[in-house]
This record gives C-alpha cells, structure tokens and sequence, in this order.
C-alpha cells in the first residue's frame, strides 16, 4: 500500500513539475512563435494595403517596439485583452486612443509567461522611447515615468481612461493631448496589482516600407 501512495505521490509530482515547465518555458516557446507568425501576416497585410490583419488570435493593427528592451525587439499589437490577445503579443484594451490620436493609447502585455513582453519594465526609464508602427505610420513616445513609480490594484481604472488623473495626487501622466500608458502585472507572480507606465507622443512620421525584394 505504501508503495502504491508514494508512487501517486511521485506521479503527482512530476505531473506538477511538468506544468510549472510548461507555463514558464512551453508557453513563452509558443508565444513567441506567435508574436513572429503574427508580425509577419501583419507586414504581409500592410504590403497588400490592409491596415488591419485577421489572425487566429485576433485582430492585428501595429508594432511596438521599446528600444530599452532590446535593439531587435519587437511585439505586435491586437485588439483587445482576451486570454488568446496576451498570449499573442500585446493588447489595444477597448476604448482607448488609437496609435497616434489624441487621448490614450493603452496597452498591456504580460510580464511572465506567454512570450512576457513586458518582463523588464521595472527597467524603464523617463526619457526612453517607445515606438508604435502601424501600416502607415511610425508614433513616438516618450515616457514620462519609470517602471518603479506606480503601482495600482487592478480595479482602478483611471489608469486607462482618456484622461486619467490619480485620484490620490501622486504619480500620473504630463499634461498632453496624446498619451500613452503600459500595464501589466505588478509582481512575476500572481498579484492582483498591476504596474501603470505612463508616455506621451513626440511625433509621428510616415512609415517607410522596407524595399520589396
């Protein structure tokens, strides 16, 4: 009997194990993949003249692309926030600013597991650039806070709101008519925090297309 339990017991345990490999490395594997696969349908799209690719996973409109992070990378965007969204690349949330547009343009991502784009925030400076690229365009930002200021529960939505203001009077975005704003988890495990980085827009240029051939 005992030997039947602690073989249960190592089944178990392995099944676990199996588990944890499977969301910290299996599903960064995958996404990353997907980041790829989607930035390439997009790239394909906006060759065809579509500003928008329809993919398994969703919608795909832009890139974002953050300097900090690294001088190759790059993460495409989807509309929305759905489980398949983050697992994509990084999500529009509904009801924010377009790229470019007046207001604010809010995007979050995850910081661990799925491809975890945002796994270095807490590195972000002021001052560090983050570009949106869209079929027709290129949007500068600059951030204005680092990924240290701001903490906030996952509840408070002024965070994304067209005009947000901390309702508390501390840390929030400059005064200017196009924001940006990143969010994601505040801590690499489970927290129902989120960290808030805010941006503005410096400029937006037209998008150049890479020479065909």
């Amino acid at each position: 009997m005992l030997r039947i339990v602690g073989l249960v017991l190592v089944v178990a345990g392995l099944s676990v194990l199996g588990w944890l490999g499977w969301q910290y490395w299996g599903t960064n594997w995958q996404s990353q993949q997907r980041h790829d696969d989607v930035t390439e349908t997009l790239e394909k799209t906006w060759t065809s003249g579509q500003a928008t690719a329809e993919t398994d996973f969703g919608e795909a409109t832009a890139i974002l692309r953050i300097p900090r992070f690294g001088d190759d990378w790059s993460v495409p965007v989807l509309n929305g926030d759905s489980a398949e969204v983050l697992a994509s690349g990084v999500g529009h949330l509904d009801g924010t600013a377009d790229p470019g547009e007046r207001g604010n343009l809010a995007l979050a991502g995850h910081r661990v597991t799925h491809g975890e784009p945002f796994a270095g925030i807490r590195g972000l400076r002021p001052g560090d650039e983050v570009t949106v690229e869209t079929r027709d365009a290129v949007h500068t930002y600059v951030l204005d806070t680092s990924g240290q200021d701001l903490d906030v529960p996952f509840t408070d939505t002024w965070v994304v709101s067209e005009r947000p203001r901390n309702p508390d009077g501390g840390t929030g975005p400059v005064d200017a008519p196009a924001l940006l704003t990143l969010v994601t988890c505040a801590e690499v495990f489970h927290t129902d925090d989120r960290t808030v980085v805010f941006g503005h827009l410096v400029k937006s240029e037209p998008r150049v297309a890479p020479a065909a051939g």
